[in-house]
């Protein structure tokens, strides 16, 4: 009792909050930026923006301060960033339009899945799993790669841009599977076991 009453006047309390919608605002600067041909401005912004997302997970776990809002903006700024990014590099030619549809092919699928499930089980939560977590890597190491590939002809950075987009429609593909086959089974579940399928967690 004494600790939620003390909450309020922690000043750091909407501290990764703050980070996550300075992340979400970031995202016009890092469009113009691209648009306007400033690569190098733009591969800077997208490094800034990356550490506010690492930050802001690591001071809500370190300050005890994970809140409802911050679980649903957080991955909210992270498809916003991201699924921006794709589409305008592909806008520029940097990024082939098949990656960039499978990206958006799979996002989709994802809020499909999580509406089914609401639908079905009454879950709200819907956890990403380690091939949607690694299908988000790709992406990011993806667009880092293709950004710094406008800054260099060093052979490195075009090898480690090819194999990022080939990972990232790999494993967009595999992510997007599991969530259909995790649908299936959560489903199937609610189906043989009615609303006590509500509590589980798997």
């Amino acid at each position: 009792m004494s600790d939620a009453a003390t909450r309020p006047s922690n000043p750091f309390r909407t501290a990764p909050n703050l980070l996550t919608l300075t992340r979400i605002c970031m995202t016009p600067f890092l469009v113009a930026a691209i648009l306007e041909d400033r690569y190098a401005l733009s591969f800077g912004i997208f490094l800034v923006a990356g550490l506010t997302d690492a930050l802001d997970g690591g001071l809500a776990r370190i300050l005890k301060q994970r809140t409802m809002l911050g679980q649903y903006l957080d991955p909210v700024a992270d498809k916003l960033l991201l699924s921006t990014l794709f589409v305008v590099l592909t806008y520029q030619g940097l990024i082939p339009a098949m990656v960039t549809a499978l990206v958006f092919g799979r996002d989709l699928g994802i809020l499909v899945v999580a509406a089914i499930l609401y639908t079905v089980t009454g879950r709200r939560e819907f956890s990403p799993s380690f091939f949607g977590k690694a299908s988000t890597v790709a992406q990011v190491c993806a667009v880092a790669a293709v950004l710094l590939a406008r800054l260099t002809a060093a052979p490195w950075v075009a090898e480690v841009r090819t194999v990022a987009l080939n990972a990232t429609m790999a494993l967009t593909a595999i992510s997007g599977l599991h969530y259909a086959w995790v649908l299936t089974r959560r489903t199937n579940g609610s189906a043989a076991n009615g609303h006590g399928v509500n509590g589980q967690h798997s």
